[in-house]
């Protein structure tokens, strides 16, 4: 029996480069089984009426409207909530992510292996600060996180059905898709490949965006902050003993100054421990607010060529 093959796409403000990157996958994936599943992030553009227009004339292109932008892991989690494929294809609509290499991906899969990861070793058309800090971010993410999480990867990759049923069963809201594959384990392989510029158009990652989910990388896959704190509070006090001693050597020889600013010192240090400690504790408590809300992690509104799954 053939098997199936889900591709997830992901697609926010994406009018100029959607249709292209619909024949892209369509050729490439010819001879293949396959659906497409595309899902709009609240688009304000005319994405979603080239959505449309594509599936009507290809029943294989199934679309999921947001109600509104809830960000690119809510739209990948959707698609993977109905995607019926053995394998699961999951790669972003702007194209920097060449979808040539999912025969190679599949490839891969039929070998045995549950997860292909697309590992990065060349980003084209980035600038040097994109390359830095995504440099520094896996670099930072490794130390801290308590999951071994792959470097210089993204969300492209093809995940085997029962890696994504896996995935699906998992409830939490703040997501960190490549961090939550990881965790799962499996037997995951990487497939080099070289990131080429976007196709059209300008990208929707603002550092907003990327700091946000670099908070949710660290927050939700590490509690190493938290014993920071406790490293930064041991510090803090050999810091402010010796300033103490050096207060009462400098009074035992006469060497005070009247109205020395000694006090105001340790106590600035202490106030600035304080607070950066609450910063660190009020994020994991905000996430476990959040989590407690119980609220979807998206809505839809409207629904394509789309059959529920039972």
């Amino acid at each position: 029996m053939k098997k199936r093959i889900s591709v997830v796409i992901p697609a926010y403000f994406e009018e100029m480069v959607i249709e292209t990157c619909y024949q892209r996958l369509s050729a490439v994936l010819e001879g293949f089984d396959y659906e497409l599943i595309f899902v709009d992030d609240g688009s304000g553009d005319h994405t979603l009426d080239i959505l449309k227009a594509l599936a009507v004339k290809d029943a294989r292109v199934k679309v999921l409207s947001f109600s509104r932008n809830f960000g690119h892991q809510a739209a990948v989690t959707a698609g993977l909530h109905i995607a019926k494929g053995d394998a699961v294809v999951v790669i972003d609509a702007d194209l920097q992510d060449p979808p040539e290499i999912i025969p190679d991906m599949i490839a891969l899969w039929e070998q045995g292996n549950d997860v292909v990861y697309a590992k990065r070793k060349k980003r084209e058309g980035e600038s040097l600060f994109k390359r830095v800090t995504a440099k520094m971010f896996y670099r930072l993410l490794h130390v801290f996180s308590d999951t071994d999480i792959p470097e210089d990867t993204g969300d492209f990759r093809l995940m085997d059905k029962k890696v994504v049923d896996a995935f699906n069963a998992m409830g939490e809201h703040n997501r960190f898709i490549r961090g939550m594959v990881a965790w799962l384990g499996y037997k995951q392989v990487p497939l080099e490949y070289v990131r080429e510029k976007r196709f059209a158009g300008k990208t929707k990652y603002t550092l907003k965006k990327m700091l946000s989910l670099s908070y949710n990388a660290i927050f939700s896959f590490s509690v190493t902050p938290i014993k920071f704190i406790k490293s930064l509070g041991l510090i803090t006090l050999a810091f402010a003993a010796g300033v103490i001693i050096y207060v009462l050597v400098s009074k035992g020889t006469g060497n005070a100054i009247p109205g020395w600013s000694s006090l105001m010192i340790v106590t600035t240090v202490l106030m600035g421990v304080q607070l950066f400690s609450m910063g660190i504790l009020g994020e994991y408590i905000a996430r476990t607010y959040e989590e407690a809300r119980k609220r979807p992690i998206y809505l839809v509104s409207e629904k394509i060529n789309v059959e529920e799954n039972k």
